[in-house]
């Protein structure tokens, strides 16, 4: 290990870590916050800004390497350097101290997203003080609120396709690296997004004539609401297919599985059963085969003895590809009629295409996992149940992949979104190489 680079790598994330950059409108940072982490961000990596023509969506910026060979087609970089909110009072140490404990460096945005922020300006930055000069032209694009409302990354594509640019790889946050991704695989797996459920939010409206509570009828709003919700989380109302890209997720796993393995070894050709029976595995395998939808805000009444006369419930939905969204909401409505209910869309997010797992993309990210990062078994395709801004992408590339470099534990993937967010030190340095080594072989 080279120690003066692990430690100015150290020393360059954990500045990163410490520039709040909360983009949630209620407890989030102001522009001001984000034009200085923009400021910092120059600061840490001058070369590769000298080398990159420079543009500024709003705050999302996009970068342009010049390449040597303009026959060949781009490439695009993705991460975004917005995070969540974050409560002092429940963190093992300051969410924004960038505090080294433990053999890691703890903080919010550690692996979402500065992280892949960091180590893929760093290792751009590092090539670009080197003379490096890339075989074609790279895109770097870089988020402000991916968090929120992502229309930074908006923006950035709406004009990238304006001026005709397409790529030939997208590559965007996703999976990481992790430890026994599901409970019968029994290693280290390169888990590499080949597409993302897409998003629909739906508001489920029950109403009634109200009345007072001391004589109440049948069947009020919020019972309805209760029977309609308890419905769904007993029922699979949704189409249950086992995705190609998931059969050979289980099938390069297969030989690193429990008895198990005899059978997802045979994924493809067991695709029917396998897929009824991920649902019974848990829930982060039954979201992989399978439209999935939680209730996550619910409102009515005006008083502790007045029957609503209107009740409500809102739904995030995350519909897979074989079902897609219009399929999915027709599958919900025709649920929620049962318990009369009124059904209204309030949010479509766009549908991403699946990646080929076999294609160049994810051959090419594969090769650099297993020539940068230590101790992985396999690298392995899924889909991410999460939303990532490379959706918004996917008409300026048929290879968009999502991937993350760093090794992480179950309690890592857990602080995602939650507390006690860190990454660990020893992953720095080789993350940074596996970014260099896809600036290299792009």
């Amino acid at each position: 290990m080279d120690t003066a680079r692990q430690e100015k790598y150290i020393e360059n994330f954990r500045k990163i870590i410490m520039q709040q950059t909360v983009s949630d409108p209620d407890c989030g940072n102001g522009p001001e916050d984000f034009a200085r982490f923009r400021e910092l961000t120059w600061e840490l990596f001058p070369d590769i800004r000298k080398a990159c023509e420079y543009r500024e969506f709003d705050g999302a910026m996009l970068l342009k390497w010049k390449g040597s060979d303009q026959s060949k087609r781009p490439v695009l970089f993705m991460n975004h350097y917005d995070v969540v909110p974050a409560k002092a009072e429940d963190w093992k140490y300051p969410p924004f101290s960038a505090e080294i404990a433990d053999g890691k460096i703890w903080g919010r945005g550690t692996l979402d997203d500065k992280g892949g922020y960091w180590a893929m300006l760093q290792a751009a930055d590092d090539l670009a003080a080197a003379g490096f000069t890339p075989a074609r032209d790279i895109y770097f694009e870089m988020d402000c609120n991916e968090e929120t409302f992502g229309t930074g990354a908006r923006a950035v594509a709406a004009w990238l396709q304006e001026q005709g640019i397409r790529f030939d790889m997208v590559l965007d946050e996703g999976g990481d690296i992790v430890r026994e991704p599901i409970s019968s695989a029994k290693g280290t797996f390169a888990m590499i997004g080949v597409g993302e459920k897409s998003v629909v939010n739906l508001k489920f409206t029950a109403r009634s004539s109200g009345g007072h509570a001391s004589t109440p009828e049948k069947n009020t709003p919020l019972v309805r609401l209760g029977k309609f919700m308890a419905y769904v989380d007993r029922h699979q109302v949704f189409d249950v297919k086992l995705p190609d890209a998931i059969a050979e997720m289980l099938k390069v796993m297969a030989p690193y599985s429990d008895k198990l393995g005899k059978i997802t070894g045979k994924a493809d050709k067991l695709s029917k059963p396998l897929g009824m029976i991920m649902p019974l595995m848990g829930a982060s395998t039954g979201a992989l085969v399978a439209t999935t939808i939680a209730f996550t805000l619910i409102g009515g009444g005006e008083a502790v003895n007045v029957i609503p006369g209107e009740a409500w419930v809102i739904g995030d939905m995350r519909c897979s590809h074989h079902q897609g969204q219009e399929s999915s909401i027709k599958a919900i409505t025709k649920v929620a009629k049962k318990f009369g209910l009124e059904t209204e869309v309030i949010q479509y997010e766009p549908e991403s295409k699946l990646a080929d797992f076999k294609g160049e993309a994810v051959r090419l990210v594969s090769e650099a996992v297993m020539a940068t990062v230590p101790g992985v078994d396999a690298c392995a395709p899924y889909i991410m149940t999460g939303g990532s801004d490379a959706r918004f992408f996917d008409d300026l590339s048929d290879q968009c992949i999502r991937f993350l470099p760093f090794t992480i534990e179950a309690e890592q993937l857990e602080s995602i979104h939650g507390i006690n967010e860190c990454v660990a030190i020893d992953s720095l340095v080789p993350a940074v190489d596996y970014y260099a080594y896809m600036y290299k072989h792009v």
